[in-house]
């Protein structure tokens, strides 16, 4: 496994290549951005993965074992730079049942073949499926994502109330972590317009501390949600029975999550790279998530994936390398090693106040005034991937808006062909094809025809046309026999190539031009057998 994932990474990096351009970039001052990005982006992620591991119902060192581990390796290797990964909520849900039914060492297991599956994704180049995701599905993930970001940060305005369930803080300490809140998004608001020297989050998150802890206030911390502080992540080879009962059992769990987060890792790529116009490598970054989760599941991590949170705190504080995402698994390291004491200080109202300026930069806004001005079906699209990203997960909301986007498409094109018909001189009568003929179509494409009204020649140009896949073929071949039926001549131009060699019955009614379109078609379809068989 280790060879074959090496061979994989020097197929994909060039890495003299890759040394010089980062060179290029470490000047002592993108050094000194990037390192401070990486301490904001580290800081974010502490309570984000101790919540996460309480989600899934695992120690939050597990949580955030996953975050250092997923975080440096994919931070080196991902398809992004400046991309963050690390313990998401995303994954938790899923993990929470598995570890609730077979405990923790099935999840670490089941972690390390999800890293495997994401492998194979990589090798295959799958995550370059990620470009049919359509740009109002993109905008329900960011808008859904965005809510879901906001209503977690909810969570940390709520108490345990007298019988171990949340309730909210009373007027007092609520005020209070509100105002705190409200004063690190002023503080992250300002800050950029007096000085670009420090991170506007990281200034947020430091000066909020710093009045709490001087000042002695009373309000929750990041020592309150629990301890962080740990050793090492030691190797650990997940104790449970290597059989066919044990994959039985992890395997739909895997699957699942290397779905998930893929998808989530994908779209988070395509979203950074627009924010800093710099294109990402898909396939790249399944082999950086593969190789991360696989390496978690022997060091007691709860596997992970890009998190869009984190990544746009660190894009906005200007990381833009790989030197961001490394520093901040570094920092996260050294916060279990050696400074989990003074981290544990920190109010959660300033991590909140972060957070709530992501919500803020993340929801695309600008969709809200365009809902009225885009087709009906874009903007019903997006509203439904931002309601289901809130109710199920993100990986849901995607599939469902992609279906959903595709469906509405081949309705659209099943719903354009047409036919202009004219008659000839010498009085056959022409069907000038018009829209593409697919599945959907075929059925409107039977109906364009007078079988028993049309002279005894005529004449089927496909010039405006496509013939696209196996039931086109076979609807031409059908109309064919039908006028054969009736005696009648049925001559077809401006098919393509492919269509000369692979229709049947109507193939000798071809008439060959030397205009004649040189388009695939999407399947091969067996002249023999008239059966999908694979091909083109």
């Amino acid at each position: 496994m280790a060879k074959l994932t090496l061979a994989l990474f020097a197929n994909r990096f060039d890495l003299a290549g890759w040394k010089e351009a980062q060179a290029e970039l470490f000047t002592p001052d993108r050094i000194k951005i990037e390192l401070l990005a990486g301490l904001t982006v580290a800081l974010a992620l502490v309570p984000e993965a101790v919540a996460f591991a309480f989600v899934a119902g695992v120690h939050p060192l597990v949580g955030l074992y996953a975050a250092f581990i997923v975080g440096l390796i994919t931070a080196v290797l991902g398809g992004r730079p400046g991309m963050i990964s690390g313990a998401t909520g995303a994954l938790a849900v899923v993990m929470v049942s598995l570890v609730a039914r077979h405990g923790v060492e099935y999840l670490f297991a089941t972690v390390l073949l999800m890293g495997v599956l994401q492998l194979l994704a990589g090798a295959l180049r799958l995550g370059k499926f990620i470009r049919l995701v359509p740009h109002p599905v993109m905008l329900g993930f960011v808008n859904g994502l965005a809510i879901v970001i906001f209503m977690a940060q909810l969570t940390q305005f709520q108490v345990d109330g007298p019988d171990g369930t949340k309730v909210w803080m009373s007027s007092g300490p609520l005020l209070m972590m509100i105002g705190l809140v409200v004063v690190t998004m002023s503080i992250i608001h300002w800050i950029p317009k007096l000085t670009t020297a420090i991170p506007a989050p990281l200034a947020g998150i430091g000066i909020v501390a710093a009045i709490v802890i001087l000042f002695g206030i009373d309000v929750p911390r990041v020592g309150d949600l629990a301890s962080i502080k740990g050793g090492l992540p030691s190797f650990h080879i997940p104790q449970v029975p290597f059989d066919l009962e044990t994959l039985r059992i992890i395997f739909p769990y895997a699957l699942i999550l290397a779905a998930i987060g893929l998808i989530e890792s994908l779209l988070t790529l395509n979203l950074v790279s627009e924010l800093t116009e710099e294109r990402g490598g898909a396939s790249q970054e399944c082999l950086a998530q593969g190789l991360a989760n696989t390496v978690t599941g022997f060091f007691g991590g709860m596997g992970g994936c890009a998190m869009i949170g984190q990544s746009m705190i660190n894009v906005k504080s200007g990381g833009r390398t790989r030197l961001s995402g490394i520093s901040a698994a570094l920092f996260l390291l050294a916060f279990i090693l050696f400074a989990s004491g003074l981290i544990e200080q920190i109010p959660l109202a300033a991590l909140v106040g972060v957070m709530m300026m992501v919500v803020i930069g993340t929801f695309a806004w600008q969709s809200l005034t365009i809902l009225g001005r885009i087709p009906l079906t874009d903007a019903l699209v997006m509203i439904l991937v931002t309601i289901v990203t809130v109710l199920t997960d993100l990986a849901i909301a995607v599939v469902v808006g992609v279906i959903v986007s595709a469906l509405a498409y081949a309705w659209n094109n099943a719903t354009r062909i047409h036919a202009k018909i004219e008659t000839t001189p010498d009085d056959a009568k022409l069907y000038q094809i018009e829209g593409p003929l697919f599945f959907g179509s075929v059925e409107g494409f039977g109906e364009l025809f007078d079988l028993n009204s049309d002279p005894d020649v005529v004449i089927v140009d496909f010039l405006n046309s496509r013939v696209v896949d196996q039931s086109a073929l076979q609807a031409i071949e059908k109309l064919a026999s039908k006028y054969e039926a009736r005696g009648k001549t049925l001559q077809l131009r401006h098919l393509s190539h492919d269509c000369h060699r692979l229709l049947n019955r109507a193939g000798q009614l071809i008439v060959d031009s030397d205009d004649d379109p040189d388009y695939g078609i999407a399947v091969d379809y067996s002249i023999k057998t008239g059966i999908l068989s694979g091909g083109h």
